[in-house]
């Protein structure tokens, strides 16, 4: 796996849902690929798949989406 480092998107509250942070991070261009991504088991939150949109992230967490190209990742801020 190349190492990478995950570019740090701000959020306005303390939590937010992981479908509502892959759009605000651009890992997905939509409600409907993000939750396509989750469903087929493509995102991984502090490197533990998770199949959960509306899982709630904090400040720290580790989102990474597995892409042909490689991963892709943002840690919520």
């Amino acid at each position: 796996m190349p190492s990478m480092t995950p570019e740090a998107v701000p959020i306005r509250d303390d939590m937010i849902r992981l479908g509502q942070f892959l759009k605000l991070a651009g890992l997905a261009d939509s409600g409907n690929e993000a939750r396509d991504l989750i469903a087929d088991g493509e995102v991984s939150v502090n490197g533990e798949v998770e199949t959960r949109r509306g899982r709630q992230l904090g400040r720290g967490d580790v989102v990474a989406v597995a892409d042909p190209r490689g991963e892709r990742a943002a840690v919520v801020a």
